[in-house]
């Protein structure tokens, strides 16, 4: 058995006592407030980085990474983005744990009597499984909050313009907030055709929960009622607020004085009518 076969054998059989002295390390070092169960997932994780590490050391290739690392450095990503962590939170710590392996390795090299060269050997390869770790777990960060920003994002329209059955031909859709380009599309391509599939004779779009909106968004607003005239639904107005009414005066909209009303209650009792 070669030294650095040694060394990484007994990198392996000592994963769990390294890994502690570098959990406390880091957390001795980091932010107080580190709480025992994320201590106790660090070491799960740096104890799966040492094996990872120690395989390197063994695989004669040129290739010290194994593909266990990515999907590693992803899954430390993706904890990170569930318990709503923070970026800077990742690479903090990537120069403090590297600080604490380059101590132990090379105390551990001389303890085996490692020579200079394959001591320089397990450096540059504990460095590079930490450069790559870093590099992975920094881009499925920024993928998957993207990806998380984009569902949020998507369920905040979704509770912007929610679709409320009143009666089997009657729905109302009460518009929330500021109504922007975005919430304007998200209706015309996703409420649209729920509420063609439901077979009502009246929409009720109630605007006393919009806080503002703008000329273009008017516009699109109102060829979303054109869309459901011309899919033989009736449209009513509910809500509009002075504010609102001279947006849609200042857009050229025309609003029908007998379709519009002050409260859903009042649309209702004239549908009814």
């Amino acid at each position: 058995m070669s030294d650095v076969d040694q060394f990484s054998s007994y990198i392996c059989e000592n994963a769990h006592s390294i890994s502690k002295e570098v959990v406390e390390y880091v957390v001795s070092r980091s932010k107080p407030g580190i709480s025992e169960e994320e201590k106790e997932m660090a070491l799960s994780m740096y104890v799966k980085l040492l094996s990872f590490f120690s395989e390197s050391l063994k695989n004669e290739s040129k290739s010290f990474i194994p593909d266990h690392l990515i999907e590693w450095s992803k899954n430390n990503a993706q904890m990170q983005v569930n318990s709503g962590g923070k970026l800077s939170d990742i690479i903090v710590r990537y120069p403090l744990t590297r600080d604490i392996f380059t101590e132990a390795l090379v105390r551990i090299s001389l303890e085996l009597d490692l020579s200079t060269a394959d001591t320089g050997l397990v450096l540059k390869g504990i460095n590079q499984v930490l450069d790559v770790s870093l590099n992975e777990t920094v881009l499925a960060f920024e993928q998957l909050s993207e990806q998380s920003k984009k569902e949020l994002q998507e369920e905040l329209l979704s509770l912007s313009a929610p679709i409320v059955p009143i009666r089997d031909e009657v729905v109302v859709i009460p518009l929330i907030g500021y109504i922007d380009e975005d919430r304007a599309a998200f209706i015309m391509d996703k409420v649209i055709p729920k509420i063609a599939a439901m077979n009502v004779d009246y929409v009720i779009l109630d605007f006393s929960g919009v806080l503002t909106i703008n000329r273009h968004v008017a516009e699109s607003l109102h060829q979303i009622g054109g869309i459901f005239r011309i899919m033989g639904i009736n449209v009513v107005i509910t809500g509009l607020r002075p504010g609102l009414v001279q947006v849609a005066i200042n857009s050229n909209i025309k609003i029908s004085t007998a379709n519009a009303f002050s409260t859903v209650k009042q649309a209702l009792e004239n549908i009814e009518k």
